[in-house]
């Protein structure tokens, strides 16, 4: 059995779908796998030592420029129709779409896509005639590609009732809730709680849907009452119009609040360094780095919104507070500032979760299964 599977980000097939690809090895199935900036690199190289075969395409990840669209949709084709897998798989928005509608044309037999989240298009009702415009092209092709899928993953069950509500889903194409992408609970493994102060981390791309922004609000007023207290963000300032500017981060930083991190290679160091973590997203498929936190048992505040909210069972093993609420936030993130015990009892209560409902090679298991890989 040959299969193709296509993302929007080269790292992240190595980062988020590695432990898939070696399950499917494992199950004896060939891999290929695509994504933009695959013809050269450590990337590449690394997913030659893994075993699968690597594909470089032109597909832009972000934007919506219909000529380089058409381009990555003939590109897909033209892949598909020279290695004629018998299962494509997809995911994040562009991948699903345009993978889908050229799996179709190219005749391939079995046809999957994974809904990691929603994106920009799906944040907030979209103000303006460019967003409403946006928004509109993203439901349209979403409900034109899925059309052809044979089985669609979704890692809450939020976005599945939205996809099915907004008739985005044809009610003849089957549909399953996973545990997200899961995690290595082995390579992300329990680590004692650091001494000393307590000290916060956040790690995301730097969007303001990601909620930076109350982040570092909710830094900005806990510093001053408790300045011992670290607030650290780790990410990278990404394209499109949500994200966060380079003058506006460097006012967090030299204000003193907020502690930047960067872009890491490895984000463990930095987990392990911490005591409690935070992700106050506006929306999420499974948050990967809240559940890398919980493996390594570190207490999660995150937002009441879907994908997020499937992590964390309030009071038990963190917090969740209302999307878009600097308020809410600080109001939690202070409990473990005046009670730092609380950290450590909560955290390893995210251990046992994670091993109990998000282990990657269960939920790898119930996707080889969806896919009719394994019985």
């Amino acid at each position: 059995m040959r299969l193709l599977l296509v993302g929007g980000f080269a790292e992240s097939l190595l980062n988020f779908r590695g432990a898939l690809i070696d399950d499917l090895l494992r199950a004896g199935v060939e891999v290929h796998v695509a994504a933009p900036g695959l013809s050269q690199g450590e990337c590449r190289q690394a997913l030659l030592a893994r075993g699968a075969v690597p594909h470089d395409i032109a597909l832009r990840r972000t934007g919506m420029n219909p000529v380089a669209d058409l381009v990555a949709l003939y590109g897909l084709w033209r892949l598909m129709h020279r290695l004629r897998p018998d299962v494509f798989l997809g995911y994040t928005i562009k991948p699903v779409v345009y993978g889908l509608l050229a799996a179709r044309l190219a005749g391939v037999g079995r046809r999957y896509a994974l809904i990691t989240g929603l994106g920009y298009a799906f944040q907030a009702r979209p103000e303006g005639f460019k967003a409403r415009l946006v928004t509109g092209l993203a439901r349209g092709l979403y409900r034109l590609a899925l059309f052809a899928a044979d089985r669609v993953f979704f890692q809450n069950p939020d976005d599945q009732a939205l996809f099915r509500s907004n008739g985005l889903l044809g009610a003849r194409v089957p549909s399953v809730v996973v545990n997200g992408s899961g995690v290595d609970v082995r390579h992300f493994e329990k680590a004692p709680m650091p001494d000393g102060s307590v000290r916060f981390l956040m790690i995301a791309r730097l969007l303001g849907a990601k909620g930076v922004r109350e982040y570092a609000q909710a830094a900005s007023r806990l510093h001053r009452e408790f300045p011992d207290a670290a607030f650290r963000l780790a990410g990278w300032i990404d394209d499109g119009p949500d994200s966060i500017g380079v003058e506006e981060l460097q006012a967090w930083i030299q204000e003193g609040s907020v502690e930047y991190l960067g872009r890491l290679a490895d984000v463990r160091p930095a987990l392990q360094d911490c005591c409690v973590y935070v992700l106050p997203s506006y929306r999420e498929g499974t948050p990967r780095t809240v559940l890398e936190a919980m493996a390594i048992g570190r207490a999660v505040v995150t937002t009441d919104a879907p994908g997020c909210r499937e992590t964390v069972v309030d009071g038990v093993n963190g917090y969740l507070v209302p999307v878009g609420s600097s308020d809410g936030l600080a109001d939690a993130m202070r409990r473990f500032l005046e009670e730092p015990a609380l950290a450590r009892e909560m955290g390893a209560h995210s251990r046992r979760i994670a091993e109990e409902r998000y282990d990657v090679r269960r939920v790898n298991a119930e996707m080889l299964q969806g896919m009719g890989i394994v019985s």
